[in-house]
């Protein structure tokens, strides 16, 4: 199969949904990271999304929609609460947990009796989704375990052959995926940090937000499996006054054994680490966050065989940050 990477133009916005309504599965973009979509409703085409991915079936999907009355299709009880982040935070980088239709396949949610919507806000995003004309079922457009894809290019390096169309938005903005908060119970629960941080959330639900434990089953992408690796070692460093002494003595300690390393680090910060290889992550960790897969991929590109990031604290969005650090390194701390 010949895969093409589409500019968002209105023809390839019909051509790629119309791929989605007749069973297929395309790359679209967001504002967080890509996504490999296919009609939430058609459970063919949702169980290609994880042949193609390599997916664990038993790790369930968000559904992507274009507006509140798609919502509405899928999930059985809109709460009051739930509507109040939707008008806060949606479109934008927030998917909600709540109670499922019967409408939707079991494979979609690994048979859990909840499913998890976002609304996207991405514009090319936005009119594929409303192009499509039904809710779409989408997980990370990359390889299973692989770093998040944040650019048309990524989604090619991984699924050429295995995928018709990329339709190609630019870089995401976010460049981490969507915080996923479920409301279908009593009080709601942080099931993955992302782009909302924790305490956006809890401003507007006027109440403090519990992280969901893990229960050895995963309630949501991301929760169980390993996920957002590059083939190069990675480290992360405990954000504490003498971080970077701790990371020049790690990195150090990789040439010394035969390893060669590279350094995710803010741009202020690149002199600390003298004639050390860094990678420099911008500004923030607003900035930070956007560019941490694209730097992962970059690193096994240019054949480093280890990477060592900075550690950030955990508030806003240092706390997606962590969670994808611990996640791509095996909770590897230095």
């Amino acid at each position: 199969m010949e895969t093409r990477i589409l500019q968002p133009n209105p023809e390839n916005i019909r051509l790629c949904a119309q791929r989605i309504k007749s069973g297929g599965v395309v790359a679209f973009p967001t504002e967080t990271v890509y996504g490999l979509g296919a009609s939430a409703f058609e459970p063919r085409a949702v169980r290609e999304i994880f042949r193609i991915k390599g997916r664990p079936n038993d790790n369930p999907l968000i559904v992507h929609v274009s507006s509140l009355e798609q919502i509405r299709e899928v999930a059985d009880l809109v709460s009051p609460l739930a509507l109040k982040l939707i008008s806060a935070f949606m479109p934008g980088a927030l998917t909600l947990v709540m109670k499922r239709k019967s409408c939707v396949p079991d494979c979609v949610t690994a048979g859990l009796d909840t499913v998890g919507v976002r609304m996207p806000s991405n514009e090319a995003c936005r009119k594929f989704l409303a192009e499509c004309g039904v809710p779409v079922a989408a997980p990370s457009a990359n390889t299973s375990t692989r770093p998040s894809p944040t650019c048309a290019e990524h989604v090619y390096d991984d699924l050429r052959g295995k995928i018709p169309y990329v339709l190609d938005g630019g870089e995401c903005e976010i460049g981490l995926e969507s915080t996923i908060l479920d409301v279908s119970g009593v009080a709601p629960k942080l099931l993955r940090a992302g782009g909302i941080s924790i305490e956006e959330l809890e401003r507007v639900c006027g109440l403090k937000i519990q992280t969901a434990s893990s229960t050895g089953k995963a309630l949501c992408p991301g929760m169980k499996y390993k996920h957002y690796s590059p083939k190069a070692e990675v480290y992360f460093s405990a954000y504490y006054g003498n971080m970077f002494g701790g990371i020049n003595a790690h990195y150090d300690l990789l040439v010394s054994s035969g390893k060669n390393p590279v350094i995710l680090c803010l741009d202020k910060n690149a002199s600390l680490y003298g004639a050390r290889k860094v990678y420099r992550m911008g500004a923030d960790y607003g900035d930070y966050a956007r560019m941490l897969f694209a730097s992962l991929r970059r690193a096994d590109s240019q054949n480093y065989d280890s990477v060592i990031a900075e550690g950030v604290p955990s508030e806003g969005i240092g706390a997606a940050i962590i969670n994808r650090l611990v996640k791509s390194s095996g909770g590897k701390i230095i």
